[in-house]
């Protein structure tokens, strides 16, 4: 417990993230002060909008600084404390950055219970990506039983657990994914209606195929020309969640825009941005019912899982090349 490993922005990126853009410092662990904790983090969340983190520029939250630790979500435990709500034993998840060790004074850090799940589970399903899929499918989208949704990223942390829910829920679902693996997955094993191969199959024949009386919801993690697809396809009065639009984050150019817009006025239909920390104060509600979907086999969990801090670079690549499955976790491997 003596070295923390770090990794920090060194310079924001053009177009794709390199391991240049980092550096990787060793520095002592640090001593908590009072009112705060240190958690020695054992799983970190890879996340696309860690991406959008590194850029500078407003936002929803600022961008990490120049010479900062790397943002992230993490799950760890206490290992010291001078914070009356946190003991040491006491496993919890929050913003702990890319390291071996964070202080914390407790602001965003949420107890989690190891016995009921699995750690990475909390950075997943029972974490940001599954509170984001609840609360932007059923607050934004607003789903209805009998309607067709369709999610793109389907076989993704997010997507994956909106095509759940939306299923819950009595709807149709039609999702879209890269390769056949992953479409056989989201189609055999998550329940979903249908799955559209992007890499490929024709997007805009697949919605017509999958989607004969247009779509109701469509939950968007990619943007891009699968969003233009999706928009000539809408059902009257359609609601479209814009999560995130993975496959513009390391674009060099300027982003492409949706060309189909008109559509929205066409079918007075909808199409909101939604940030999940919008939502924060009923995270609860939402760990609690997820849980109980989890325990009676109605909604599946599938957690990446790479180990070692020092292939976070390249791990975080996986996200933007579409080679992970299921919620991308990093293991932080014990310092040497």
């Amino acid at each position: 417990m003596s070295t923390n490993r770090q990794f920090k922005l060194a310079q924001r990126p053009v177009g794709t993230p390199t391991r240049d853009n980092w550096s990787y410092e060793t520095s002592p662990v640090a001593e908590p002060g009072d009112g705060e904790f240190l958690v020695r983090v054992r799983y970190l969340s890879l996340d696309p909008a860690m991406r959008g983190w590194m850029n500078e520029g407003k936002s929803y939250v600022p961008p990490v600084g120049i010479g900062e630790v790397m943002r992230a979500g993490a799950v760890g435990e206490v290992v010291a404390s001078r914070h009356d709500g946190f003991a040491v034993g006491d496993t919890v998840s929050g913003l702990f950055g890319v390291q071996d060790y964070a202080i914390s004074n407790g602001r965003g850090v949420n107890k989690v219970d190891p016995k009921a799940a699995p750690l990475p589970l909390y950075l997943g399903t029972l974490g940001m990506p599954g509170m984001t899929a609840y609360f932007g499918l059923l607050e934004v989208g607003k789903c209805q039983d009998g309607e067709t949704v369709v999610v793109s990223g389907a076989a993704g942390a997010v997507g994956s657990v909106v095509g759940q829910i939306a299923k819950i829920k009595g709807c149709r679902v039609v999702g879209i994914a890269g390769g056949a693996e992953k479409c056989r997955y989201v189609v055999d094993e998550l329940g979903f209606d249908a799955c559209i191969d992007y890499k490929t199959g024709d997007v805009k024949a697949g919605l017509k195929q999958h989607c004969p009386d247009g779509i109701d919801v469509y939950f968007d993690n990619v943007g891009g020309d699968i969003l233009d697809a999706v928009l000539t396809r809408l059902a009257m009065h359609a609601r479209i969640v814009i999560c995130g639009a993975i496959s513009q984050y390391n674009n060099t150019t300027p982003v492409k825009g949706p060309s189909n817009y008109m559509s929205l006025l066409v079918n007075r239909a909808s199409m909101t941005g939604m940030v999940v920390f919008d939502w924060a104060a009923r995270y609860g509600e939402a760990v609690t019912q997820m849980a109980q979907w989890l325990q009676s086999g109605q909604l599946k969990s599938r957690e990446h899982v790479v180990e070692g801090l020092q292939n976070f670079p390249e791990t975080l690549l996986m996200l933007f090349n579409g080679e992970n499955f299921g919620k991308l976790v990093l293991e932080i491997d014990e310092p040497n």
